[in-house]
């Protein structure tokens, strides 16, 4: 069995992982030149169901080295006024349990701890145009072609080539995606003796949102991790962690050193007409401009941020999509169920569908089912609970909420301030709703096990 996968983000790559280890051809298609090519975002919440399927797909050491790589575990979830006033700060339960528990991971640092270790299964600059089933000896196969003329035939085709997926506009043309309405300017700045002094130490050691009205937002996060700023592993951080640093390689390719990033986030029709096609330095200054009277200590982080990391995100979302007849063609993560920022889950839930995929693919290299059956089986899964994910995500990021509104809007938020501050000084209830909110898992401990055994590759 040979399996061909479109795209090397984080479902593609955790896929191949665990194909790989499980003796099953695979190959994955990157349209980046280089390992170190790309702008993949900033930092990335992984939950314990995203950390419970990495430990199904990675090899051992490298899912420590994973672990190894994370930012500083965040101490608290603030939420603040764009005065910086607190409405509301709950403590994160510190846990020192490897796999259950929330991370703090930048996405170039995750990109290139996948990527380790994967050198004779990704091809860099391959950009796909378009595939072909056919029937071929071996049975019904697949061809993907790219755009420097080279093609590639294999068993199974998979769609990880993210939002805008030209595998899936091939394959499914009625899947939609859609505008939220949302639109956001994203940027970082390193952390220095000024700006760390910009922000209390709660919101430094923690995730923050500011809320302000007419519905802007700002998300805060601050990320320090195991290695200075000439990527040096800084000393004293001791025993395994530092010696697995040390010998990881990809930290060669990596350019993460401790920062400070912020989305500030607002519907489209507060935002210039032209915000897609703004520099770096044209979107620091609609920051600052969207924000005269927030606090200039917030206002200064905004002036501080390089202006090479700024990049605007238009927010969009799948549209539900009813079952389709299965064939040598799937896909996982956003390639098929795009989702909003607005509960966190998008990474997570592509790594659910790599385990289950991953899984059903065993199944059929063990002769236990058929290819097509294993694959009809994983995209019913993943249809039901990525869908799902899809609808939440966008019930909390849509300008159709009340937030966003002139009138109503001030109304909605004086009163969610109102009924946060109360939680912030009644601990029986802030404790229920931080436990309420650290509850919430996608999937069963069942579903992301997965103990693969080796075969031979290529089987």
């Amino acid at each position: 069995m040979k399996v061909l996968v479109i795209g090397g983000g984080t479902g593609g790559l955790a896929l191949a992982h665990g194909l790989k280890r499980a003796g099953i051809g695979v190959t994955v298609f990157e349209r980046d030149a280089v390992r170190t090519d790309g702008l993949h975002g900033y930092r990335v919440g992984i939950d314990p169901d995203g950390s419970r399927a990495l430990h199904a797909l990675l090899p051992k050491e490298l899912y420590d080295t994973f672990v190894a790589t994370k930012a500083r575990d965040p101490k608290y979830f603030n939420m603040l006024t764009e005065d910086l006033k607190e409405v509301l700060s709950m403590e994160i339960p510190a846990s020192t349990d490897p796999v259950e528990s929330e991370k703090s991971i930048s996405r170039m640092t995750l990109r290139q701890v996948l990527l380790t270790g994967l050198d004779d299964v990704v091809e860099f600059g391959k950009e796909f145009t378009r595939f072909e089933q056919h029937r071929g000896q071996q049975g019904d196969q697949v061809t993907a072609y790219f755009a420097d003329g080279t093609s590639a035939t294999g068993d199974l085709l998979v769609a990880a080539d993210g939002s805008g997926s030209r595998v899936r506009r091939q394959y499914l043309p009625q899947a939609k995606t859609e505008e939220t309405g949302i639109l956001a300017i994203a940027g970082k700045l390193p952390i220095t003796e000024e700006s760390a002094k910009l922000v209390s130490p709660k919101v430094f050691e923690g995730i923050s949102i500011v809320t302000a009205p007419r519905g802007f937002a700002c998300i805060l996060h601050v990320m320090e991790f195991q290695w200075d700023r000439d990527g040096h592993v800084k000393s004293g951080i001791g025993g395994n962690t530092e010696e697995l640093i040390r010998r990881w390689p990809g930290l060669q390719f990596d350019n993460t050193r401790d920062y400070i990033n912020w989305g500030l986030s607002a519907t489209r029709d507060k935002l210039p007409a032209n915000i897609m096609e703004m520099s770096g330095e044209e979107l620091v200054k609609v920051a600052l401009n969207l924000t005269p009277g927030w606090h200039p200590n917030l206002r200064r982080l905004f002036e501080l941020t390089d202006p090479g990391t700024c990049f605007p995100v238009n927010i969009w979302t799948s549209v539900p999509l009813d079952p389709w007849k299965t064939t040598n063609v799937t896909l996982l993560g956003d390639a098929i169920h795009t989702m909003t920022p607005g509960r966190g889950v998008g990474a997570n839930t592509a790594l659910r569908d790599a385990v289950n995929l991953c899984r059903a693919l065993i199944d059929v290299r063990d002769g236990r089912r058929e290819l097509i059956p294993a694959v009809n089986e994983y995209e019913a899964k993943m249809i039901e609970y990525g869908f799902d994910a899809v609808i939440k995500s966008r019930a909390q990021m849509t300008s159709a909420d009340p937030v966003h509104k002139p009138v109503v809007g001030r109304v909605a938020l004086a009163g969610m301030r109102t009924a946060m501050r109360t939680v912030n000084h009644l601990p029986p209830v802030k404790r229920r709703m931080r436990d309420s909110m650290m509850a919430y898992r996608g999937a069963d401990r069942d579903e992301l096990t997965l103990e693969i055994t080796p075969g031979p590759a290529g089987q």
